[in-house]
């Protein structure tokens, strides 16, 4: 992922931001130090305003689309009130793993059940409504998350979609790959939906802020 944001500027908004948990800054050492791909990894900053967006919508209920080695999820768990609860989604067993190690030994890990398999399964067979959506896996099922995202969102619920500036690549035309394509096609699709008000924040490699219209 290209640095799209200044280093310099990257650590002084980090460090004027509510600081990560003892097990989140362990948990994000292990994974830069151990994971082939280190990067897909919120980090602090982004960390902090996931915990900021859960607590300024009161949200109890949250669903995650793609976890990794487990930072978003716990940023959620620690920003839920007592009876809050993570479900997340993912396919990797090896990254799985890495986070089930880190939730057992968390305060909040208690909040987070972890749903193993395809992420659109898991969403055409959960019941009830979600506060807090946020979309961070395969690029290519983009729009399909977002749609099954709005199925599941709570009337006055937010989703969140994280890399929708794609390391600055949604500039190009034509778009350079598929994965390119479609979160293009997102980002034109989420604006022009008349169900929703959005705003892109250049925070890290972008993040799409969704809310219901009215």
């Amino acid at each position: 992922m290209n640095q799209l944001i200044p280093s310099e500027i990257d650590a002084y908004a980090e460090s004027h931001s509510m600081p990560e948990s003892p097990v989140c800054r362990a948990l994000r050492e292990e994974t830069q130090r151990t994971m082939q791909y280190p990067q897909m990894l919120v980090g602090p900053l982004e960390g902090a305003f996931l915990k900021m967006m859960t607590q300024l919508i009161g949200a109890k209920r949250v669903l995650e689309i793609g976890m990794f080695t487990g930072y978003s999820a716990l940023c959620f768990a620690e920003a839920l009130p007592v009876d809050g609860t993570v479900i997340t989604c993912e396919i990797n067993e090896k990254s799985a793993a890495v986070a089930r190690r880190y939730f057992a030994q968390a305060p909040v890990g208690g909040k987070i059940s972890i749903r193993m398999g395809s992420a659109r399964d898991t969403m055409s067979a959960l019941a009830g409504l979600f506060d807090l959506i946020f979309i961070d896996a395969d690029k290519t099922n983009y729009l399909n998350y977002y749609r099954c995202a709005l199925d599941l969102l709570a009337p006055n619920g937010v989703i969140l979609i994280d890399n929708v500036l794609w390391s600055g690549e949604v500039l190009k035309q034509p778009p350079p790959d598929e994965s390119t394509a479609v979160i293009q096609d997102l980002n034109r699709t989420v604006a022009a939906d008349p169900r929703v008000s959005a705003v892109l924040v250049t925070i890290r490699d972008g993040i799409l802020v969704v809310r219901r219209a009215g």
